[in-house]
């Protein structure tokens, strides 16, 4: 689904930058259609023209094989075209190179084998470098990062609490690390440790060596960017004929003819996209065209077979088609001999007229060459001292870095040790002042000051008293738990029985009357039920006796 996405919005970013708008489509539709009503009208005509005409076939197997060479013919200019500009960037190439190896050797003159070997030996120092620690490290981030990221994709969508527990989370642990960072700080302030001055040392030349490896691999990638770029450059003043770089007034000029050009290119454009439109029309058309002139061919060689005569308009139509390749073919000999000559003319003269105009700049430029090159002689002398003198500052200023950073560390540690021990100080302190106000006896007779000893004996004896208190009820409870049980189990069984004869009494109490009672509330005589009722009477009895 994404990738069918995708492919949907690229379509639709291409459709919105082509160019073409809806009204611009419907307009072409509409003229498609008209143009479609003035073919269809024109084949109607030729129909009824062509309706009495013979050898027909062989004129259009004619009109074919002359499109088919006239198309060959634009094939073969479109290819010489092409091979002509893959010459002329072809030597282009070669005075490029030319060029270089000029440079080159102009630049190896002054240069000796010790300066070139100490040059490849600190390239292949910082190659090895690079190859050996930066680029594995940066690989292994860069794993750690995908695996992270693996991770956090194959996780479900987290909500807002999820996000809350991890940022409580994150915030514990670097409350943690910072402890340990600070206990690590509080061991490693030994003063007989002499090795944290030497790591401190060396992490501060590793991260030297980091920056400068950045900035080495970004210089190169801006040095290859500049390179490409002024070779385009190079190229684009070759191609358009430009020797010196314009100034002032001249520059400005130059701008304003650009846009000038900038805004004919935009019309030519315009003019080219409503070209290819019609192109794509006219394309439709010649096919539609096309098919109807089969069918109409097919027409013609069914007349000419009813009348006797086929072949006729084929016939007809090779005779015309080979006059006028005889035709064209004469005139473009004679086209081609004249442009031959004229071209070479031309370039004769070009020639010359370029000679004429450098003979005076290249004895203008000798004597600059010249100062040129001494000029890079003063300036790369000028520049070794400078980096030399640059290179001892810098030693300098790192040896002060370092002197005064391990200054700073040692007065942080030694100023959190400072309020550590007056911390220390002052509970101690407190702890001696309350020590000391139990030992000292009041100095009031009156006054009974109660101390910490008192209060706490006074404590421990209420304590005993109540465990005392509560062992004694343990006792009790043990020596009264089976009677206890059987009182309770008594009681329970006394419930059940009151239950079972109040559910009887409700049972009996409505069909009283029908069994013998009398209306004064009495019974007619005393059955064995009375005795059993009785009895249960003194059955319900026993509980509370006993």
């Amino acid at each position: 689904m994404m990738e069918e996405f995708k492919s949907v919005h690229k379509d639709h970013n291409a459709f919105e930058t082509s160019g073409f708008s809806t009204a611009d489509i419907k307009k072409d539709i509409e003229n498609m259609e008209e143009e479609k009503e003035q073919l269809g009208k024109r084949v109607e005509r030729i129909k009824k023209k062509t309706e009495n005409m013979q050898g027909k076939e062989p004129m259009l197997v004619v009109a074919k094989m002359l499109r088919t060479e006239k198309e060959r013919q634009q094939e073969l200019v479109t290819q010489t075209q092409e091979q002509q500009s893959a010459l002329a960037l072809a030597e282009q190439r070669i005075q490029r190179i030319r060029q270089q190896l000029k440079e080159m050797r102009a630049a190896g003159i002054k240069t000796t084998p010790e300066d070139l070997m100490q040059q490849l030996e600190e390239e292949t120092k910082t190659n090895d470098y690079l190859v050996r620690e930066k680029y594995p490290k940066e690989i292994a981030s860069q794993q750690t990062i995908c695996k992270d990221l693996q991770k956090v994709a194959s996780i479900p969508a987290m909500g807002q609490s999820d996000l809350d527990d991890l940022n409580n989370s994150i915030k514990s642990v670097n409350a943690s690390i910072n402890q340990l960072i600070e206990k690590k700080m509080l061991l490693t302030n030994d003063p007989e440790e002499k090795t944290a001055l030497f790591r401190q040392q060396a992490a501060m030349v590793s991260r030297k060596k980091e920056t400068a490896a950045d900035t080495l691999e970004k210089a190169r990638h801006e040095l290859s960017q500049i390179d490409a770029e002024v070779e385009e450059k190079k190229l684009t003043l070759k191609d358009l004929d430009m020797g010196d770089v314009l100034r002032g007034e001249e520059f400005k000029r130059y701008v304003a003819k650009l846009r000038v050009m900038n805004n004919d290119y935009k019309k030519k454009r315009a003019e080219i996209s409503e070209i290819r439109a019609e192109v794509g029309i006219l394309t439709r058309s010649e096919e539609i065209l096309k098919e109807q002139e089969e069918e109409i061919l097919k027409d013609l060689r069914v007349f000419e077979e009813k009348h006797g005569i086929s072949g006729y308009t084929s016939a007809q139509d090779e005779l015309e088609h080979v006059s006028t390749l005889k035709s064209e073919l004469d005139k473009q000999k004679g086209q081609t001999l004249e442009d031959i000559s004229e071209m070479v003319q031309q370039l004769h003269m070009k020639i010359a007229e370029k000679k004429s105009a450098l003979a005076p700049i290249i004895k203008e430029l000798r004597p600059m060459r010249q100062k040129c090159q001494e000029l890079t002689q003063v300036y790369e002398e000028n520049k070794a001292a400078y980096d030399a003198l640059a290179a001892k500052l810098e030693s300098s200023r790192s040896q002060l870095e370092q002197e005064a950073k391990l200054l700073w560390d040692e007065y942080n540690s030694l100023e959190s040790k400072h309020h550590l021990l007056s911390c220390q100080m002052d509970i101690v302190q407190v702890e001696e002042k309350k020590v000391q106000s139990e030992e000292e006896p009041s100095m009031d007779a009156q006054e009974k000051r109660v101390t910490l000893r008192e209060n706490y004996n006074r404590l421990v004896q209420e304590q005993e008293t109540l465990g005392k208190q509560l062992r004694e009820k343990q006792k009790s409870i043990r020596e009264n738990h089976d009677g206890n049980i059987k009182q309770m189990k008594m009681w329970k069984d006394f419930m059940r029985l009151m239950e079972c004869k109040q559910s009887v009494v409700q049972g009996e109490t409505p069909g009283g009357r029908e069994h013998g009672q009398t209306p004064g509330g009495r019974e007619q005589g005393q059955t064995p039920g009375g005795r059993e009722q009785a009895a249960d009477d003194d059955d319900v009895m026993l509980p509370l006796q006993i």
